[in-house]
Parts: C-alpha cells; structure tokens; sequence
C-alpha cells in the first residue's frame, strides 16, 4: 500500500513504538560507511538522531572520525562537521558497539559484480550480517539498504535465525535507496519516496520512526513523502526495476543517436521533440558517451542474472542490448576521433600514433568523484591503447582516476590538458567545460578539433571560435 504522509500536523496512522534501547527516538546504525552509509548515517544525525556509522576500514572510520569526507558529495563535509561536534554521530570499527547502540540497524554495505558472473556478490552482505546478529543482546531490526537481488531478505532473516539468540527476536525488513550522486544529500532529507518491506507491525512501526524526522522535516515545508509499504521481494525488485528503467531510456536515446548519425538527423532536436510527450518527459534523454558508474551497469547485469536463476530470464532479455548499446558508445568516440583526426582504421582499431588528446572529465557525472565503470575514463584509456599521447583533466575525480588507470597522464587544469593538444574530447559534463571559452582555448591548442561526448556544449559558439565540432548524433 502507498501511504502519502500528510504535511498537515494530524495523527500518522502508524501507532507509536518503544525502542528496544529505552531512548525517545530509535537509535540508529550504518553498517557500511561508503557513499551510501556515510551519506544516510551523516544526513539522519542532521535530522536529530543518535547515530553509529561502522566500517572494518579503520581508515575510512577515521577520516570520518575526523571530521573529512572520503568522497565527493556537495553539502555532506558541513553536515558531518556540525554533526560530530554536537555529539550526535560517532563512528567506529567495533561491532559490539554497534550492537549496543543500535534499535534500528541499517545494511549499507557494497554488493560488487561477482568477478566470475555477472550476479551480485553478497560477501559483504553476509559477513555484516553475521557478525551483527552475533553481538545483539536485546531485540532490534535489521533493514537492507543495499541494493541486492530479489530473495536477499529472506536470506538474511535465516542468516539471523542461524547466529543470532533466537530469545531476542531480531527482525529483518528492506528499504532501499534511491541517491543520486551530487544530489544525496536532498535525496536524504527531502526524498521523492520511501519504500519498506516489511514482515510485522512492529517493524513498520519501527521504520516509521526512524523516518519521522524526515516527515517532520516535510510538514515544516508543506510537503509529503509518499511511503510505499510492501513485501520483501517488491522492496528488493523496486531499485532494480528503477536503474533498469533508466538504463533503458538512456539507451534509447543514444540508439537513436546512432540512427540519427547514418540517417542525418540531430538527436538532440529529437530528443526534445519526444520529450514534450508527458508519456516520455525529457529527463534522461540527453545522448552521449553513456551511462556508468557503481550501481546502473552492475546493477542491471545482476538483475539479469538473478531473473535467469528464477527462471524469468526471457523477460530481461533486452537489458542484455541495453548494456550493449551503452558500450557502443564509448567505441564510437573512438571512431570519431580517427575521423577528425584523418587516421585509417585498421582491424584491430584505429591508428592514433604521435596525436595529443585532451580528455576533459573522468568521472561518471559532474558533482562526483566517482570513476567506477565511467565512460570517460574508459574511452580515455581506449584512446591511449590506440596510440594517442592522452591527458585528462577533471575537477574531483583525479586521484582516483590516477588510481584506476596510472598510465595516463593527468593535468591540474583545462588550460594545461588542451595545451598542444590535436583534439579535445568533453566526456563528462562539468559546468567548467561547459562554460568554457572555446576562442581562448583555440589559442592553446594545436589544432581546433572538438569531440562533445555529453552534447553539453554549443555547436554554433564552437564552430564560430573556428572549431571542428562533433557531437553524439548530431550532423
């Protein structure tokens, strides 16, 4: 059942609870303190409660500790700051301070591509699960957050029964999340839904207090926050379902792009076109060099895995070209850079010996530092395998790309990537490249070959600072 909670001060309609703890409000806990478990662990102590982040890496937990964010997320290094110093978040490596916080403990941990399949590896899963259930000495509810395969929950609930005092009456219930990197702070605070499945009055009780801030959050500013309130295997399907919705209507629009490149046409004319069909909407349908990053590409490969195990792989069977269209386009860079830059292609690829390229942007998206699965990076390493002298210049995503790929070389600014350069290709949409000023960087470089792998940029400015421009399926 979906329940809107109203921005009104009336009753919920969900009775109140007792934590098990004694205290006013459940206390919380984050098992996992990467980007998902930091960010809630940080954002729900912002909304008053007493939080616990946990981590086996002690120097994740003591930079936390510390006060830094390990990541890049706008917003989050003033929440954490604020929320250490008033004593409300604390972090640490020992489970059994973790277990004796907690009313409400919260799975955040990651859930990897399995190195040998393209299923979920629940490892991680598993060993926090345990380990907690082991240390609980009085009742408590463990919720998933981590985006998993259907049938995870009910897995979990016998990984409790196995190892935790069946005295205590654990009980286990999924929520998943929904963030969007360089907006989870918002999509904390002010989410569009919360979904819950769950086995118990209790446990939705439970849940629903431990939102409360968030609703109260909403009736300040006269909002609502629709809460969906199901079954375990539906709370599981919904973050899959979702990326794999996205990942679909993305792939869409950079199909189309590769119509519109044999047939003439400009896909983002198109895009636009489509996009005032309120059936379609234009979110989503900006063609370029793909989708990436943690969750989408293995999330959707996982969800394929897991329908083939339950016997359903048929009905998933387009996500298989879904993936294979968004690696297509990171391939046709490739191809457009030989093109513009005159060079035959040969077999194995092609030939881009002795050129410089400037690769501006190596994250998956602007706002972020994360270059997990991140189609600039891996079009800048196909163009430095073909044979290109590449330097790549991204604003936060740095040092991790140095860490991914070291053998390219990286620049400390716009100017010192596309100095010399014979060709600048924008793979990741940062407002530095998009605003950047295409007549004083023609002064910099060796020729005026553009690449706009986002279609971020303005053709008409670009060809008239005297610039070979070539967009994702434009003419």
């Amino acid at each position: 059942m979906t329940i809107p909670y109203p921005s009104s001060q009336s009753m919920p309609p969900i009775p109140p609870v007792s934590p098990p703890s004694g205290s006013a409000r459940p206390r919380l806990t984050f098992l996992g303190t990467g980007y998902l478990g930091a960010t809630y662990a940080i954002c729900f102590a912002e909304l008053g409660y007493e939080v616990v982040g946990y981590d086996v890496d002690a120097d994740k937990i003591s930079r936390l500790a510390a006060g830094e964010v390990p990541f890049h997320e706008p917003g989050l290094p003033e929440l954490l700051r604020r929320n250490l110093a008033a004593g409300r978040l604390r972090f640490t490596t020992d489970m059994g301070t973790v277990a004796e916080h907690g009313d409400v403990h919260f799975i955040c941990v990651g859930t990897p591509q399995q190195a040998d399949g393209l299923g979920a590896d629940l490892t991680y899963v598993e060993q926090s699960v345990t380990d907690l259930a082991r240390e609980l000495r009085r009742k408590a509810l463990i919720v998933g957050k981590s985006t998993v395969p259907v049938g995870t929950a009910e897995w979990v609930e016998q990984l409790v029964s196995r190892n935790a005092d069946p005295a205590l009456d654990v009980e286990v219930a999924w929520s998943p999340e929904f963030l969007q990197e360089g907006f989870a702070v918002e999509d904390v605070l002010r989410p569009n839904r919360i979904v819950v499945g769950v086995k118990s009055d209790w446990a939705n009780a439970m849940l629903y207090a431990a939102h409360k801030g968030v609703f109260d959050l909403a009736a300040t500013e006269d909002r609502e926050v629709p809460v969906v309130v199901t079954d375990f295997a539906t709370a599981e399907l919904v973050k899959v379902a979702a990326n794999a919705f996205l990942a679909t209507k993305i792939s869409f629009i950079n199909a189309m792009a590769e119509v519109c490149e044999v047939a003439g046409g400009d896909v983002t004319q198109l895009a636009r076109a489509i996009g005032y069909d309120p059936r379609i909407g234009n979110r989503f349908l900006q063609a370029g060099v793909g989708f990436g990053g943690g969750c989408l590409p293995k999330d959707i490969r996982a969800f394929q895995a897991r329908a083939g195990e339950l016997g359903a792989g048929e009905a998933l069977r387009f996500l298989h070209e879904v993936d294979l269209i968004n690696l297509r386009r990171r391939t046709r860079v490739l191809q457009l850079a030989a093109e513009l830059l005159d060079r035959r292609v040969g077999p194995a690829g092609p030939d881009l010996f002795n050129t410089r390229i400037a690769v501006l942007g190596a994250t998956f998206k602007p706002n972020s530092d994360d270059v997990r699965d991140a189609p600039a990076l891996a079009v800048a390493a196909m163009l430095a395998k073909a044979g290109a002298e590449v330097h790549v210049y991204d604003p936060q995503g740095t040092d991790n790309a140095r860490a991914v790929q070291p053998e390219l070389a990286y620049a400390k600014s716009v100017n010192e990537a596309v100095e010399r350069a014979d060709l600048v290709c924008v793979l990741t949409e940062w407002a530095d490249f998009r605003n950047a000023d295409p007549a004083a960087l023609g002064e910099l470089v060796a020729a005026r070959r553009v690449i706009d792998g986002r279609n971020c940029l303005d053709p008409a400015l670009w060809t008239q600072a005297g610039w070979k421009y070539r967009g994702m399926g434009r003419p």
